[in-house]
């Protein structure tokens, strides 16, 4: 079997269509869809499912965050592989059999899709998120699992074997991320499915961008405590695929290729300025401020 984890939170108006699209997939095995939302506005769209469907099931949790949701979903799976995705995105045609594919290797241990961008890309902001999504997660992603390197799995959809996932602590920030590292310091890799394609709607304000992008970056650098060398399952310590240096080596000329006007290459400018903010606001975060998940997390209003 395979099990499906969708966390929602305030989504009526995206989670059926998120539900839609993963039981119109072609499932190479008995799956089950365990969505997981505290809120009574999202349940009532997903018993609308659960009446129609066996293998949807909603779970109802206490509105504590997204690992407490995992967490719980987490203790429900029973199948072998758990996929990971969320009530407010869209997968898109032979998604999950393309997402699965890679674990005919006995040694990967997740696979992370690739995020699209449902956004046009007439304004700045809408042009930022093709930019980062095509030129740079898909591009270091790419170049990274050629070279069989650690990469970040997407939040967006991923998956990995259930064997291998631990609870998460409350104070993650990016359960992606975390379980990321998770798998990579057992020892196994992390596939690249650029077929598995994830459509996303990202924000429209630059203060909901930078929203999403510090808890996110934030989130990156939070990393599981080392296995011990004694531990029979040490291979790799920690590592990073996100900070601003890797930024900066790996997407500069990317970034400037991508632009197709001159407006987009203002735009590219913009963003490259962006982004400094951004890795400044996070070390300010960690280091100075200390702040806890509670208080960096925040609902992203324009993306839903």
């Amino acid at each position: 079997m395979i099990s499906c984890i969708i966390t929602a939170y305030k989504e009526p108006r995206t989670v059926g269509v998120a539900i839609k699209a993963l039981i119109e997939q072609d499932w190479p095995e008995e799956y089950e869809i365990l969505v997981v939302c505290p809120d009574q506005e999202t349940a009532r769209v997903v018993r609308i499912f659960t009446e129609c469907y066996p293998q949807v099931q909603h779970l109802v949790d206490r509105g504590e965050g997204k690992p407490a949701a995992l967490n719980l979903a987490l203790t429900q799976i029973k199948g072998r592989i758990c996929v990971f995705t969320d009530g407010d995105v869209v997968v898109q045609e032979e998604t999950i059999a393309e997402l699965l594919t890679p674990f005919a290797n006995p040694l990967c241990g997740a696979v992370t899709g690739r995020p699209v961008s449902a956004n046009t890309r007439t304004s700045m902001l809408d042009y930022w998120s093709h930019l980062l999504t095509d030129a740079g997660a898909h591009y270091i992603r790419s170049r990274y699992a050629q070279q069989q390197r650690y990469l970040d799995c997407s939040g967006y959809l991923y998956a990995t074997l259930s064997t291998l996932l631990k609870p998460l602590p409350v104070e993650s920030l990016a359960d992606d991320a975390y379980i990321s590292q998770l798998i990579w310091q057992q020892g196994y890799t992390i596939a690249y499915a650029p077929g598995a394609r994830v459509a996303v709607r990202y924000p429209t304000t630059y203060r909901d961008w930078l929203l999403q992008k510090v808890r996110s970056s934030a989130g990156a650098a939070q990393t599981p405590q080392p296995l011990s060398p004694g531990d029979k399952n040490y291979v790799r310590p920690p590592e990073q695929m996100r900070s601003l240096k890797r930024e900066a080596v790996n997407g500069f000329r990317s970034s400037l290729a991508y632009a197709q006007s001159s407006h987009e290459q203002w735009w590219t400018w913009c963003l490259f300025m962006a982004r400094i903010h951004l890795w400044l606001c996070v070390w300010v975060e960690l280091h100075l401020k200390h702040r806890s998940h509670q208080d960096i997390w925040r609902r992203v209003e324009t993306t839903k």
